[in-house]
């Protein structure tokens, strides 16, 4: 099983912001942090906008934070809505051209794993993800208790 790179910005997004509670970061910001293309982020912010995830405001003194507790925020659910499909085997996705589809088995095996893959990362929150913060905080640059720069 593999995220793609729009899961990935979308989950580190989010630990990002939660390691800054409280405070407005930027797509700069978190682009910085992670020494990714901000362009790349901006539709993640609009994505995790429109799930309630995250709160934008405009402006000079804009940016963006959590909009609910990092506890609130399921890491399963931020994945089936960041994956655009599940299908980890081509039949999965159509099944069109295989000669086997009437008796074969992978299609249920596969979605079973899947299901068990889901149900773990149904187990953990956001806050699950900061649990180190300190450490987390020191790799990104963030010191405990930083101003906010956009204030």
């Amino acid at each position: 099983m593999r995220l793609t790179t729009f899961t990935d910005y979308t989950l580190r997004t989010l630990i990002y912001v939660a390691l800054r509670p409280g405070t407005m970061v930027t797509i700069a910001d978190i682009a910085d942090a992670y020494r990714i293309s901000p362009n790349h982020l901006m539709k993640v912010v609009q994505k995790l906008s429109q799930a309630g995830d995250i709160e934008t405001l405009r402006g000079q003194h804009g940016g963006l934070r959590l909009a609910r507790a990092p506890e609130q925020i399921c890491v399963g659910a931020v994945v089936r809505r960041s994956e655009p499909d599940f299908a980890m085997v081509p039949c999965l996705q159509d099944g069109e051209g295989c000669v086997i589809r009437e008796q074969c088995l992978l299609t249920h095996a596969v979605g079973e794993a899947l299901q068990a893959f889901l149900a773990v990362l149904d187990r953990f929150t956001l806050s699950d993800l900061i649990g180190r913060r300190w450490e987390l905080s020191g790799l990104l640059h963030i010191r405990d208790g930083e101003e906010d720069p956009h204030s």
